[in-house]
């Protein structure tokens, strides 16, 4: 498909009728939502969404709710048409691409929060943040009422959050998560990365060998409290500048195991700062 003839849509309205007449057609509909300033990382995303339903409808919103105060809202990278250009490449079927009206009408009050699992990580280190998140998500899936949805797990505690406001809320989707796409050297593909200047660059390709061995030391038998201390040090030594996290966490809710040897599924996640970039990254262990 060429980026000449991938629909745009930007209100509900016109949202839910296309999904309409592809439901009329008996085809089955996937959704992959964004905030833009795509790459290889969200592509992914969008190839993996047609091999689980006929069409894919991709979403592209920066959603000012989950940007706190100082952050990035202002400069996060904006480029619609180059975005569409490369969702057609990838086989999506319709963009919407809606504006804050759309999500956010006059007289909006409406919040929508999930406790526990929004806790830790991100939601203490961005208070407000995961309430942004899981209100823009709620609303997007309401809106196009997709029968899935895909999301990457390079953002896992999002992927659990938008997990469990599904399974909370009885949402009829199913929640894919999809492997984090990563560059040669093993950085998690991030629209952040563009800030990065060459010197950043080089040490941010180190975040993944740190988590990369704190696996390791897992399975071989080191105590979570030990490999947390041991990461975070490494994170230092390498040049990172502030850290908000580099934690052990159970796979499923995201609660703390504890000090000692981890016991069953778990994952390592961090986040840490080069200049104003933030960078995340997390792996399964």
């Amino acid at each position: 498909m060429s980026a000449d003839f991938l629909p745009v849509v930007r209100t509900v309205a016109e949202l839910r009728a296309q999904v309409r007449a592809w439901r009329g057609k008996g085809e089955t509909v996937a959704m992959t939502p964004t905030m833009g300033a795509l790459h290889e990382g969200h592509l992914s995303l969008v190839r993996l969404a047609r091999t689980r339903a006929r069409r894919v409808v991709a979403s592209l919103f920066v959603n000012p709710t989950q940007f706190g105060p100082g952050e990035d809202f202002e400069r996060y990278p904006r480029n619609e048409a180059g975005d569409a250009a490369l969702l057609a490449s990838a086989g999506c079927d319709l963009l919407y691409a809606p504006d804050v009206s759309q999500i956010y009408p006059a007289g909006f009050s409406t919040k929508v929060s999930v406790s526990g699992v929004s806790e830790p990580l991100d939601g203490a280190a961005r208070p407000g943040h995961f309430d942004g998140v899981a209100t823009v998500v709620t609303k997007l899936l309401n809106q196009a009422q997709p029968d899935v949805a895909v999301f990457g797990e390079k953002y896992y505690p999002q992927l659990q959050l938008i997990r469990r406001l599904v399974l909370d809320l009885d949402l009829p989707v199913e929640i894919i998560g999809a492997p984090t796409a990563r560059a040669e050297d093993g950085l998690a593909l991030s629209s952040r990365n563009a800030y990065l200047t060459p010197e950043q660059r080089i040490i941010a390709g180190r975040l993944n060998v740190v988590l990369a061995d704190a696996v390791v030391r897992l399975k071989t038998g080191d105590p979570v409290a030990k490999v947390e201390a041991t990461g975070r040090a490494a994170l230092e030594r390498q040049g990172f500048e502030r850290i908000d996290y580099f934690e052990v966490r159970n796979a499923s809710d995201l609660s703390h195991p504890g000090p000692d040897i981890l016991s069953g599924p778990g994952r390592v996640l961090a986040a840490a700062f080069l200049g104003k970039t933030r960078l995340i990254d997390n792996m399964a262990v």
